[in-house]
């Protein structure tokens, strides 16, 4: 047994969804999520860049005694996971291949949607893991950069998002997919537009859930799991935590115990 935290981190907010499914999924782990507000979006920064910062942040978190690192970012998961893991001597997971594993045990037809934003479709990442997992799988991915600022503004209900919505899922409707992957930490927060856009009989696969259910394997494998209800989250963030704080509450359900700033550079 193990009760040292686990470290999470993302380029920004987006990660809390993954902690909310860590908390939910595993109530007596301790969690220290760093968000590395200072420097998002990672999207359009290069790939050595994205491993630099991954890097740093890995160090940092494994400085603070986490046992494990989950890599709650997508660019991230896709740019820089295999890099971090051949730098630390600890288990480093991502978000892509939960997700990935989920929609293969789930799709019925092997049509498979990714939703994600501009810099996770232009990696392919899903579908090529999708691909490589089951080369009978069809995948359509589809692009969706305002959901994000949907998320962060609170704008997960009414006509804009459906509308904003309608119009990005058009190529999935016509796809004829029965899984669709939710590829950005942010997604989730639209769960309910997706089904009034594309119906209830659609799966979706929210990558923050798979993760939690991944992590709980790794941590059982490695006996390490908490043995006492200590819980709680830690957040740092890399910028103004006013900021961080104001809408953190839409990400996460669980209380979060402290917001800090920290200079990791």
């Amino acid at each position: 047994m193990d009760n040292r935290p686990i470290g999470v981190f993302d380029s920004g907010i987006g990660g809390l969804t993954v902690v909310d499914a860590l908390t939910k999924f595993l109530p007596n782990e301790s969690i220290l999520y760093l968000g590395d507000t200072a420097r998002v979006p990672y999207g359009n920064k290069s790939k050595i860049r994205i491993q630099e910062f991954s890097n740093e942040i890995t160090q940092w978190l494994v400085d603070q005694n986490s046992k494990m690192i989950v890599v709650a970012c997508n660019t991230a998961s896709s740019l820089a996971l295999d890099y971090i893991k051949s730098n630390f001597d600890l288990p480093i997971i991502g978000v892509i291949e939960p997700g990935i594993h989920s929609a293969i045990s789930i799709t019925k037809n092997k049509r498979v949607g990714v939703l994600g934003t501009n810099a996770t479709i232009k990696s392919d990442a899903y579908g090529e893991g999708l691909r490589a997992a089951n080369n009978q799988i069809s995948v359509v991915s589809q692009a969706c950069p305002l959901f994000v600022p949907l998320a962060e503004e609170g704008w997960v209900s009414g006509s804009v998002p459906i509308a904003i919505a309608t119009t990005y899922l058009e190529p999935i409707k016509r796809s004829n997919v029965d899984t669709l992957i939710l590829g950005c930490t942010h997604y989730p927060l639209l769960k309910s537009i997706l089904i009034q856009v594309l119906g209830p009989d659609l799966s979706l696969v929210d990558s923050g859930e798979a993760t939690a259910k991944a992590v709980n394997a790794v941590l059982s494998k490695n006996n390490i799991i908490s043995n006492k209800n200590t819980g709680g989250i830690h957040c740092y963030v890399t910028d103004s935590r006013d900021s961080f704080e104001a809408i953190a509450g839409r990400f996460v359900q669980s209380n979060i115990n402290k917001i800090t700033h920290v200079d990791i550079s």
